[in-house]
């Protein structure tokens, strides 16, 4: 269906579905600074092609979703000293909104699916919506612990670093931005990259929306306890050369999870490139099976 917005509390939420509403419900989130068209039109609608009604949106802050203009936001140097006071939301504030669209939707439960930055917001729903999950699978993120899954140092130069303004300059350090966290086993497709920072420039592109984003990752706590808790089927998948999240994030919280399936992709680093949508469409699949909510076979 086309592009639509959903209130949610006192915000606009993005979001687009693909599939028939009467398939069990995914719900994909993605990651910091990043809009929900980096889940692209041909990888949402492969999982519905399989028997699943997909559903995408922007987090606050990003895209077409409120963007918190009058919130403070965090300096560089609050977020390089890991301040927890710059946070002007939560993680579970942004999980409250995914779930938002779910209540907008009519949907009582879903297999959720994060990304990076939207892995965090999808443990957290598990943890605090445990009667809306039906399955999940938490790609390249870690637990909140610091002392798993935290960036190589090369990389907080790249989380720092503010975008330029202009169009062109945007779009350029996006590509070059991607192209960097990048693992050696998928080439960089300059074009798809280009692609997905053009759209990302045009739907509303917002450095300070992002900046309040890493204050409330910064500002979330170790999820570990709880995520021993969870009882629901779980996929943890890595990128092995993460240099963004490194690799030990995802083995942490495949091993908090109890019996959470790890599935690291040799030659992924901190992205979702065409050539392993394979292996992630394969595992997310085969985690939502495992829930054991009937989903058609693929036409």
């Amino acid at each position: 269906m086309a592009e639509s917005t959903c209130r949610v509390g006192e915000l606009d939420i993005a979001y687009e579905t693909f599939g028939d509403p009467g398939d069990p419900a995914m719900l994909l989130i993605m990651g910091l600074g990043t809009q929900m068209v980096a889940y692209h039109d041909e990888f949402c609608a492969e999982l519905a092609g399989r028997g699943y009604f997909v559903i995408r949106h922007d987090n606050r802050d990003i895209g077409r979703s409120t963007h918190l203009d009058g919130a403070p936001t965090p300096s560089l140097v609050q977020l390089a000293r890991r301040d927890r006071r710059a946070a002007a939301y939560t993680l579970a504030d942004m999980a409250s909104d995914s779930v938002g669209v779910l209540d907008c939707l009519g949907v009582q439960k879903a297999h959720i699916v994060g990304t990076s930055m939207g892995g965090m917001i999808a443990q957290t729903i598990a943890i605090r919506y445990p009667e809306r999950t039906l399955s999940l699978v938490s790609i390249m993120s870690n637990t909140g612990g610091f002392f798993n899954g935290q960036p190589a140092l090369t990389m907080y130069a790249v989380l720092l670093r503010p975008s330029p303004r202009d169009r062109e300059g945007f779009i350029n350090h996006a590509v070059a931005m991607f192209t960097k966290i990048g693992g050696s086993g998928y080439g960089p497709d300059v074009e798809d990259l280009r692609h997905i920072a053009e759209l990302s420039y045009d739907r509303g592109h917002d450095a300070a929306g992002s900046q309040r984003q890493l204050a409330a990752i910064i500002a979330d706590r170790d999820r570990s306890a709880e995520l021993r808790k969870l009882a629901v089927p779980a996929t943890v998948i890595h990128g092995a050369e993460d240099k963004l999240v490194r690799p030990s994030g995802g083995r942490a919280t495949a091993k908090a999870i109890p019996g959470a399936r790890l599935v690291m992709i040799d030659g992924m680093g901190h992205g979702l490139p065409r050539g392993a949508w394979p292996k992630l469409i394969g595992a997310i699949v085969d985690t939502a099976d495992r829930a054991g909510v009937p989903s058609p076979a693929a036409g």
